[in-house]
């Protein structure tokens, strides 16, 4: 049978690859651990320019991969959620701990962090995915909007 062009669309597949047993990766308890994961993985970057990464956690708690949703400038980035939970949908994460720099090294949250934070969580709950924790690092240092009871 001869295929006609007009109908022919792209096949889409969902790939997800682990060369980590599962027994062998870390599991997060605490915006601590997460701290500890997020900065042993961030690049020598982290007072250059801000970067927003994701880490993807599996129903107990361990780590399925870090996804970095964006790169941007020495002031900020832009963040889409659509590629952050098309991400934690292609792994099958069961929740996300969200996660940036300020290359200033202030981790006091703006209020554009605060109305990210609220949009992705609310993004999350519509996808069955729950929003854990959004730190924001610095080398040294960082603030948890989970240990604050902000999110």
């Amino acid at each position: 049978m001869r295929k006609n062009p007009l109908y022919q669309v792209s096949e889409i597949a969902l790939v997800y690859k682990s060369k980590i047993d599962i027994r062998d990766r870390p599991k997060v308890r605490s915006s601590r651990d997460a701290y500890n994961i997020f900065i042993n993985n961030w690049s020598d970057q982290i007072e250059l320019l801000e970067e927003f990464k994701v880490l993807m956690l599996n129903r107990r708690g361990r780590v399925l991969g870090i996804y970095c949703a964006s790169k941007g400038g020495h002031t900020g980035t832009i963040v889409d959620a659509k590629l952050i939970f098309t991400a934690a949908l292609k792994c099958r994460a069961n929740s996300v701990i969200l996660c940036h720099n300020h290359p200033s090294a202030e981790s006091t949250p703006s209020r554009a962090d605060i109305a990210l934070t609220k949009k992705l969580k609310q993004a999350g709950e519509v996808l069955d995915i729950m929003v854990l924790d959004h730190l924001i690092i610095t080398p040294h240092s960082y603030y948890s909007f989970g240990d604050e009871g902000i999110i």
